[in-house]
């Protein structure tokens, strides 16, 4: 009996294991929505922050002052992305990320958000979208704001920011169930135009850890989309926009 509950318990542990291994996992593109036989998934660069000027930080007037700058530096790892974006985008040379600074009064319930100065439209349908951040290990989480296809805000969890040095962020875009609810991201009823808008990012800081000033750092923004409807319309196909 002894044997059989320690075999119950390793195999439960093994299990567990191995769930926990996959939930750290970023997010497979290929099934996330796919309700169709047919996809053509694309490697996207949303931004790249290399332009001045192009995002914009702001948080609570009596939590503390915020700044932002371009700052030379970025990941390394952003180098490896190149080859996914077989050639269609202009990488050219990207060595700056976008810099933010909190430099807060006191302890509280604060947060900090970065947008960019109009919202970044997305065709298709996006699957996932990612950003290479430096947290600085604290305790602060990060959401992804966005806006759906008509125009409704949505909130997507990134995770916490509690690691040391650059990491790659990776979230999801859950697929609406019926059209009508959660993010809609295309309809046949409303004519064509992209289907998602990247509208910025909230920091929602720890009140135990939000002293002092905090640094965060981003670069390199991609998304994967299905671009299977635009890329398989006729050319003489007429645009649904008038």
């Amino acid at each position: 009996m002894k044997k059989y509950l320690l075999l119950s318990a390793v195999a439960l542990f093994s299990a567990g294991m191995i769930f926990a291994q996959s939930s750290l996992a970023d997010p497979d593109p290929t099934i996330i929505g796919n309700d169709s036989a047919e996809q053509s998934l694309r490697t996207v660069l949303v931004d790249d922050f290399e332009r001045e000027g192009s995002w914009v930080v702001n948080m609570s007037l009596d939590a503390g002052v915020i700044s932002s700058r371009l700052l030379p530096g970025g990941p390394m790892g952003k180098e490896d992305e190149r080859e996914l974006l077989q050639g269609e985008e202009d990488i050219g040379e990207k060595n700056h990320c976008f810099g933010v600074k909190a430099e807060f009064f006191r302890r509280g319930i604060n947060s900090i958000y970065i947008r960019p100065v109009r919202p970044i439209a997305l065709e298709g349908v996006t699957k996932t979208v990612s950003v290479w951040i430096a947290g600085r290990n604290a305790e602060h989480s990060i959401t992804l704001l966005v806006q759906d296809y008509f125009g409704n805000a949505f909130e997507l969890y990134m995770g916490t920011l509690a690691f040391s040095g650059w990491r790659k962020v990776t979230v999801a875009v859950p697929p609406s169930p019926d059209g009508v609810h959660g993010i809609v991201q295309s309809s046949a009823y409303h004519g064509d135009k992209p289907g998602l808008k990247i509208t910025g990012f909230r920091i929602d800081c720890n009140p135990a850890t939000a002293i002092g000033n905090y640094y965060v750092y981003f670069d390199a923004m991609h998304a994967i989309t299905d671009v299977y409807d635009i890329e398989h319309r006729d050319a003489d196909d007429i645009a649904d926009t008038w």
